[in-house]
Order: structure tokens, then C-alpha cells, then sequence
């Protein structure tokens, strides 16, 4: 029973009181909302909208390939094809089905995060209620997820500056310095990727320098892209044709669901905000306005930009890599497609610093609970940061962004998060039945049907992802299970107990 062991709530506000190992309350609703509006909205508002409006084919090379859903539907004939119907113009709805789908789970996250205000997310919250084994496993997780996330966030900045120099300022970056020695298929290979190294180096310096620091710097870029949004929507709504929002829905109720199954992961993220509950001034009130403004914001964004996208071109022509760029180039466009490209790449510094200091503030809280080295969670004297936590992620990203093209396990950060949002359902209605009369300043309604409905939307997703991704994530999963029980068990802060 002892890899079971909770760590009570009341115990782990305590524990974050210890001077040596503060982090400093400077964070308002603001801020945190910023928090969750960067991670949310990355480069993919300008990519993922028109594959999913458009449909995709998609080869099946093995059956590992396949997804269980694949399996289901289609068969698992090596070598075929899958062709997945668009959702078409209508991909505005799968956009407030997707929105709808995770407010269940953002419900869930914001009562959890006004009760346990502390680093860690769902670390934290599984330590609190469902024991040191599964913390374990969610906070192994949980690194996976934002560090794959933001290698390939990392390599996406690198080849959209170079396309960025290439095309405005005539500068091309010699190839050994902008490419990886292991490129993908037919990629170009270089010596080591330089711009990914030091983008992520440079935020990870503004991380280091302090919250209030990487907030205003977030904020500022959140605003920059959101204005590029904005200018999008609004100077390409004169060039809309009705007509090729007809017929509204080519494929009916599945082309929307297909097309909400491609974009659900563009909504990954909001979670982050729970990661900053340490470093909230009033995290009880300010968290769940935070993560429930985050999903209702970045929906109108996805919504307004999806609709104004398929009302310029038409939505069979948007399957390209960057369909709203090439939908404005065929307009002429030309400055109104600068701005996106802008846009676009202060969405990737963004969401990049996000997912950089969320990382961080796991290790910090799994190495306060002893299940990471001390030197995880050391607070640096001036900046009161994780700064060798930060440090140590950030080369943890660069380092891998510029040797490998790691877009092929950009999947593992999906699966990851979903079975991050299953285990704070599931926290949400085991805490209920424990603790009911623990005080909750923000309530899950209608537990436990609202939490199950989480649940469930989770699950289905997660079939929807490849065989190899999962194979990939129970090696991960095992390698962490033999890292705890050789070391983190024996030193976990509840050894014994």
C-alpha cells in the first residue's frame, strides 16, 4: 500500500511555505489568462484549420501506424490509405464541439487547482488524492509531454524564421548550421540546427530571470499575435465569397467530427495555466477564471479565423502546410500574409516559454517531494526561480531540437495530456467522496456525470492516436517506473510512512 501513499493538501501548502523553497506570488488573472492564450494559440491557428476544413489521406505503411479507431472502421491492410473527409466550412463547429469537449476537463482542472494551489498540476493533484505511484507516472508523463511538445515547437520556429529570412530579407542560413544531422525522410541534413538551440535558449534566459519577467514578455507577444489574428480576420473579410461556404457541412456530421478529431489537439495546453497556481497571488479566485477565459477566448480566435479562412478559399484547396499564407498569397495579399507569418512565429515563442516554465515547475514540485535530485528544486536567491531546473530543461529541449526532426513524436505530447485530463477527472470524483467536506471555493457541477463525460471524450481521442504512439508512451512509462523504485520510492518524502 505504500506506493499509494497520498501526501494530504494540507501538508503540501506547508511544504510550499518553506523559504528555501518559495517561488514568489506575483501573478494575477491577467497574466494566468496570457498563460493559457499562449500555449493554446501556436502556429497551428495558420496550419491545422485548413487540413482539418480540407480532409487528408493518410498512408498506413504498418499496422503500428494505425490507430484503433483505424482498426475498427477501415481494417489494417499494410499499404492502404485512409482517406478522412474534411470537415469543410463547418469546421467552425468542430471547433466549438472540440471547446465544449474540454471545458468538461477544464472544469475539472479548476476546482482541483483553486483546492490544491500549488506547482505541479496534475502531479500535485494525483500526489494529494490518488497516491505517490501515480503521481509518479503523470509527472513522468507530464515531462514527456512538454518537453517532445516544445522540441517540435523549437524545429517548427526554426524552419519558419529561415523561410522568414529567405523570403523577406534575401539571407540564407548556411544548411550545417540550419538543419539536423538526423533530418526526417528526405529532409535536408546538417551539422546541428542552431535556430532552434538558441530559441529556446533565450527563453529560457527570460524564464530564468523571473516570473513577473516571463509574464510580461508572454503577455506582450500574446497581444502581438492576437492583433495579427485580428488583422487577418478583418483585412481578408473583403475578399469572402459566400458561396464557398456552400454546402456548409460536404460530409455531414462525421466530416465534423473527423475535422474535430484533427483540431482538438490545437487546444492542448490550457492545462498549463494550473502549473503557475504556486506563483498566483490569488490562486482560489484567479485560476479557474483563468482556465475557463483561456478556452472561451482561444474558441472565438480558432472560430473567427476558421470561418473567414473558408470563406476566402475553398475549403478542398486548404490541405496544403500553411493554408492560410497560401490562401493569401493567391489574393495578392502579400503584406496581409507578412503579418501572419509574424503571428505565426510569435505564436511558437509563446507557446514555447509556456510549455518551458510549466516543465520546469514539474521537476521543481516532483524534486520538493524527493522524487528528483535536490537540485531540482533550488530557488535562486534574487530571481526566486527553479533556476537549474529552467536551465537544465531548456538544454534538454535545445539540445535534441537541433539534432533530431522530432515532428514524428510530436503525437507522444497528446497522448500524454490526455491521460493527464482522465487522471484529474478521475481526481475530481475520488476527492469528492473523500473530502467532501473540504472547502471549494470553484465546484465541478453535476459530479460525478460532468467528470465521466471528460472522461470519455479523453478516451476516444486517445483512440484515435497510433499504435506506435502508445507503444512509445508504455516505454516511456516503463523507463520511469524503473528510475522510482530503484530511487524515488526510497526517497520520497513519505518513505517509510
Amino acid at each position: 500500500m505504500s506506493l499509494f501513499r497520498t501526501k494530504s493538501i494540507d501538508a503540501l501548502i506547508e511544504a510550499s511555505e518553506d523559504p528555501a523553497k518559495k517561488l514568489r506570488r506575483t501573478l494575477g488573472p491577467w497574466s494566468l489568462t496570457a498563460f493559457g492564450i499562449g500555449a493554446v494559440i501556436g502556429s497551428g491557428i495558420f496550419t491545422l484549420t485548413g487540413t482539418a476544413a480540407a480532409g487528408k489521406v493518410i498512408p498506413i505503411k504498418s499496422i503500428l501506424n494505425a490507430t484503433v479507431i483505424d482498426l475498427v472502421l477501415y481494417g489494417s491492410h499494410a499499404g492502404s490509405q485512409l482517406g478522412r473527409p474534411g470537415a469543410g466550412p463547418a469546421i467552425t463547429v468542430s471547433f466549438i464541439l472540440v471547446a465544449i469537449a474540454c471545458a468538461f476537463a477544464g472544469l475539472c482542472y479548476a476546482e482541483l487547482a483553486s483546492m490544491i494551489p500549488i506547482a505541479g498540476s496534475a502531479y500535485t493533484y494525483a500526489y494529494a488524492i490518488l497516491g505517490e505511484l501515480v503521481a509518479w507516472i503523470i509527472g513522468w508523463d507530464l515531462i514527456l509531454e512538454y518537453a517532445v511538445s516544445n522540441m517540435s515547437v523549437a524545429v517548427g520556429f526554426s524552419a519558419y524564421i529561415q523561410d522568414l529570412c529567405d523570403n523577406v530579407f534575401g539571407v540564407h542560413l548556411p544548411q550545417q548550421l540550419a538543419y539536423p544531422p538526423f533530418p526526417a525522410p528526405g529532409g535536408p541534413a546538417g551539422i546541428f540546427n542552431i535556430p532552434a538551440l538558441i530559441i529556446t535558449m533565450l527563453v529560457t534566459w527570460v524564464l530564468v530571470r523571473g516570473v513577473r519577467e516571463s509574464a510580461e514578455t508572454n503577455t506582450a507577444m500574446v497581444i502581438i499575435k492576437i492583433a495579427a489574428i485580428v488583422i487577418f480576420c478583418v483585412g481578408a473579410a473583403g475578399a469572402i465569397k459566400p458561396g464557398n461556404w456552400h454546402p456548409f457541412a460536404p460530409h455531414g456530421f462525421p466530416g465534423i467530427l473527423t475535422g474535430a478529431s484533427i483540431v482538438f489537439f490545437t487546444y492542448i495546453g490550457f492545462d498549463s495555466v494550473s502549473t503557475a497556481a504556486e506563483e498566483c497571488r490569488r490562486p482560489q479566485r484567479d485560476l479557474p477564471i483563468a482556465i475557463l477565459a483561456t478556452l472561451i477566448v482561444c474558441t472565438i480566435l480558432y472560430g473567427s479565423v476558421s470561418l473567414v479562412l473558408t470563406g476566402i478559399a475553398k475549403y478542398s484547396t486548404l490541405g496544403t502546410d500553411s493554408p492560410v499564407a497560401d490562401a493569401l498569397k493567391a489574393l495578392g495579399y502579400n503584406r496581409l500574409r507578412m503579418i501572419v507569418t509574424a503571428g505565426a512565429l510569435t505564436g511558437m515563442i509563446s507557446s514555447l516559454l509556456v510549455y518551458q516554465y510549466g516543465q520546469a515547475r514539474i521537476w521543481f514540485a516532483m524534486s520538493r517531494d524527493r522524487l528528483l535530485p535536490a537540485m531540482f528544486s533550488a530557488v535562486h536567491r534574487r530571481y526566486q526561480t527553479p533556476h537549474i531546473s529552467t536551465w537544465i530543461a531548456g538544454f534538454v529541449v535545445g539540445i535534441p531540437a537541433g539534432i533530431w526532426d522530432i515532428d514524428t513524436f510530436a503525437e507522444l505530447s497528446n497522448i500524454g495530456t490526455l491521460f493527464a485530463f482522465v487522471l484529474v477527472s478521475v481526481g475530481v470524483i475520488v476527492l469528492r467522496r473523500k473530502q467532501p467536506e473540504r472547502p471549494r471555493v470553484f465546484k465541478v457541477p453535476l459530479v460525478p456525470l460532468f467528470p465521466i463525460i471528460s472522461i470519455a471524450c479523453c478516451v476516444v481521442l486517445m483512440m484515435g492516436l497510433p499504435l506506435l504512439t502508445w507503444l512509445r508512451f508504455f516505454v516511456w512509462l516503463a523507463i520511469g517506473l524503473a528510475i522510482y523504485f530503484p530511487f524515488g520510492r526510497k526517497r520520497s518524502a513519505l518513505a517509510g510512512q
